[in-house]
């Protein structure tokens, strides 16, 4: 399922501590742009996978290359539950 995409995407993300309003960060590199922020850790987690849903959706719309992620494939977890 297209949680398997998230899921390896989560695990690929880095964190760190920033001095900001929201100084949890996360970014996710093999994903181009896509990083949140939020005022705890758990905060910061779940706007990185609303921010990696959202991804996916711009990147569909936009025909870009969604990469393959620790060996899961994006397309393929789509074309099972077509």
């Amino acid at each position: 399922m297209i949680n398997e995409y998230i899921n390896a995407a989560i695990n690929e993300a880095n964190y760190s501590i920033i001095e900001d309003e929201y100084p949890f960060y996360a970014d996710i590199p093999s994903l181009k742009g896509l990083w949140a922020s939020g005022s705890t850790f758990e905060e910061c987690r779940r706007n990185l996978i609303e921010s990696i849903e959202s991804w996916l959706i711009v990147s569909l719309k936009n025909n870009l290359e969604i990469p393959e992620l620790n060996g899961i494939s994006f397309y393929q977890q789509v074309e099972e539950l077509v």
